[in-house]
């Protein structure tokens, strides 16, 4: 079962968005739950999707972190 949790929209289109979901059971009966992170440039069909266990969550919101700041001190 898939639960929306959040759309933002996607910069640099018009109507693209990016889709973050939890997902349980994503690869059968008793496997743990992950998030879901789509993106659709038109708003409606998703062209790309990572999955991400919530065991790495926290070290992948880290270097997404990291890398924001790098590029926000590059662009300084």
């Amino acid at each position: 079962m898939t639960t929306e949790l959040k759309k933002l929209p996607l910069a640099g289109t018009k109507k693209g968005i990016i889709s973050i979901s939890n997902v349980s059971e994503p690869y059968g009966k008793g496997t743990p739950d992950i998030v879901s992170i789509g993106i659709s440039l038109n708003g409606k069909d998703i062209e790309w999707k990572s999955h991400i266990p919530y065991e790495n969550l926290d070290d992948v919101i880290a270097v997404l972190q990291e890398a924001s700041a790098a590029k926000k001190a590059e662009e300084e």
